[in-house]
């Protein structure tokens, strides 16, 4: 859920918020006659899913929203309406909600209402309206609201019980009959590689179990005996699928590594009778073959050789977190795509966290906690949070395309997409520099990778770009925003049909997307100024700083490239500072000159702006053995 107070112009935000249609975060409702009695299934709706934002002064006729806006009087009933329902039982189950989740705002002469309406923790679901769970739970998709099936509500108070994980209910007749001895030995074999001194390896294989998780006695009831945790990692196949075990359990690993259409794999590992297909099985089986195709390069750590890089880390965290982040009562199976170009995770359930907690690599909440700790006893599995930290950053260091998490419904499971394919590969930095000349290397982490994947797929939507760049919908409107006012996109469509493409072809260098004179406008969320056709308040500010370059003004009038620019004492981006630098310095310029050009202090312009970018090699010195000589300039490296 966004945080608004992160939003440095709020106007620009709801801006975003209403250009859109509605979808899965955002929510509009007219509230004309009175506050809508549909906004419970709503809030309802969010804090079941990942939160979303409620608008009241929309209002939708023939498919298209409108705004009527909300009186003072309205805004204020409403308010009162609001707080007085939400910690009202009868009405709503929980309230998430603070003074800051509800804002009101003006746009355009129209007033408005805004309720911010967080996902709900993992102990507060569900959230439902009225006193009945199974007739009140509603949660989002891309269609709105929708109505739980009892089904889902069970499942999310049983996710809401972490005093009982699923994992280890006890199953009732169960012995060591159902227990593979093969399996237990090669887990007793890794389990002492990892921790060859661990005092359970002398333990028996009954009290092993015990210590693991898979095998307990309920203290409250007496009853003992296998759990759904000790059958799953160790267990016979057929006693995995029994019905009182899980029923609908099949691993599959699909791997597809050829361009022959007309081959549905070239290998795979499932349930076919030749094995024992237990989750231990299944792990050491598919786990070497991911890894086989990542790059191995030789490095020592002491005398020792190491070919584990983070990239085979990533890949061993994301099949652990499929095994045990899994719901096993769920009808979808465990699914491992491997594929040329990415691996694909797909496990039955929901995630327990949100998709922003899960990108900031915090701790995790468990579904299968007894699972957890078997993979940990090998010295493989994350303790203490998803293990998400060890799979974003692995990909990271290895230049990949940032891995994606989203969920699904019907039935539900989660899918994480780690694509082997590079951030930025050489056709694409070709391409990148073809289009945008030199300043093509000066774009910011966020601007570069928009660019970088329309170049690859021809286009994108803001619900691409949701997880690729780990932001919330709303901060990559803003940004998408920025870049077509920047002319580094160009934007076709309406709503969530709204498609980005790279401008014309028919431009080869950055200047040619501004007119003669271009102002760099005041607000702070700008990446470059918009083109304007009166700039005269500026110009009369730089009249000195122009007579002083009249000649390199002269020299550039062949090129149709005279540029005069401004800046406002506000802070800009190392973004917006890089281009506004490339705009003025074609020529030699010393720091005085470039100071009264940017707007700041020559200390400053000494001490932070030009370390930087001779750093990144973006200006180049007119005397480089000698920084500080008196008559030093600086211009754009050719």
């Amino acid at each position: 859920m966004i945080d608004i107070r992160n939003i440095q112009d709020f106007n620009d935000y709801l801006d975003t918020l209403l250009s859109q249609t509605e979808c899965d975060d955002i929510e509009f409702k007219s509230a004309a006659g009175g506050f809508p009695s549909s906004f419970w299934e709503t809030y309802s709706a969010f804090a079941n899913t990942d939160g979303g934002t409620i608008v009241f002064g929309v209002k939708e006729a023939d498919g298209k929203f409108s705004l009527n806006g909300l009186t003072e009087e309205q805004i204020e009933k409403y308010k009162k309406d609001f707080w007085n329902n939400v910690n009202n039982r009868s009405t709503i189950s929980c309230n998430l909600m603070n003074e800051k989740n509800v804002r009101d705002a003006e746009y355009k002469g129209y007033r408005f209402l805004l309720f911010f309406v967080p996902r709900a923790s993992n102990d507060q679901r569900p959230v439902f309206k009225t006193t009945d769970p199974y007739n009140g739970t509603f949660k989002r998709n891309f269609e709105g609201d929708y109505r739980c099936s009892k089904r889902e509500v069970r499942r999310m108070f049983a996710d809401a019980d972490d005093q009982h994980p699923a994992d280890s209910r006890i199953l009732k007749n169960y012995t060591m009959e159902d227990i593979d001895m093969e399996t237990i030995r090669a887990y007793r074999q890794k389990f002492s590689t990892s921790y060859p001194d661990h005092p359970w390896l002398t333990l028996s294989d009954i009290d092993l179990l015990k210590k693991l998780g898979g095998y307990r006695k309920d203290r409250e009831t007496g009853e003992e005996g296998f759990t759904v945790a000790g059958i799953l990692m160790f267990g016979k196949s057929e006693s995995i699928t029994d019905v009182e075990c899980t029923p609908n359990f099949f691993p599959d690993y699909r791997e597809h590594l050829t361009e022959d259409e007309d081959v549905r794999w070239t290998n795979r590992i499932c349930a076919d009778g030749t094995w024992e297909a237990n989750l231990f099985n299944f792990y050491q089986r598919v786990l070497p073959r991911l890894q086989s195709v990542l790059p191995k390069p030789f490095r020592l750590e002491g005398n020792i050789r190491k070919e584990e890089t983070p990239a085979h880390i990533a890949v061993r965290e994301a099949l652990i977190n499929l095994c045990v982040h899994a719901d096993y009562n769920e009808d979808a199976s465990l699914v491992v795509k491997h594929n040329t170009n990415s691996f694909i995770f797909s496990n039955p359930g929901t995630m327990l966290v949100s998709k922003e907690q899960y990108y900031s690599g915090g701790e995790s909440v468990c579904r299968n906690k007894s699972l957890q700790k078997m993979f940990s006893m090998l010295g493989v599995a994350e303790k203490a949070g998803s293990g998400s930290d060890k799979i974003l950053n692995g990909w990271k260091e290895s230049n990949w395309r940032a891995p994606m998490i989203d969920e699904h419904q019907n039935p539900d499971k989660v899918e994480l997409v780690m694509p082997m394919e590079s951030l930025l590969s050489e056709n694409t930095k070709l391409k990148l520099e073809e289009k945008f000349g030199r300043c093509a290397n000066t774009f910011e982490h966020d601007v570069l990778s928009v660019l970088a994947l329309v170049c690859d797929e021809g286009s994108v939507t803001n619900e691409r770009l949701r997880y690729y760049l780990n932001l919330h919908k709303g901060e990559i409107s803003v940004l998408l925003k920025q870049m077509c006012q920047s002319k580094l996109l160009v934007a076709q469509g309406y709503g969530r049909g709204m498609r980005y493409y790279l401008p014309a072809d028919d431009s080869k260098d950055l200047f040619t997307f501004f007119t003669p004179k271009v102002d760099i406008v005041s607000s702070s969320n700008k990446l470059v100024g918009e083109a304007t056709n009166d700039n005269k308040g500026s110009s009369e500010g730089n009249k000195g700083s122009s007579e002083d370059n009249k000649g390199s003004s002269e020299d550039n009038k062949g090129t149709s490239r005279e540029i005069k620019f401004s800046a406002s004492k506000k802070r800009l981006s190392k973004q917006q500072m890089n281009l506004f630098i490339i705009s003025i310095c074609q020529d030699w310029m010393d720091k005085e000159e470039i100071a009264q050009k940017i707007n700041r202090t020559v200390k400053y312009v000494s001490d932070v702006v030009l370390p930087r970018l001779l750093k990144e090699r973006i200006l180049e010195m007119l005397y480089p053995g000698t920084p500080n000589h008196p008559r030093q300039k600086y211009k754009i490296k050719d």
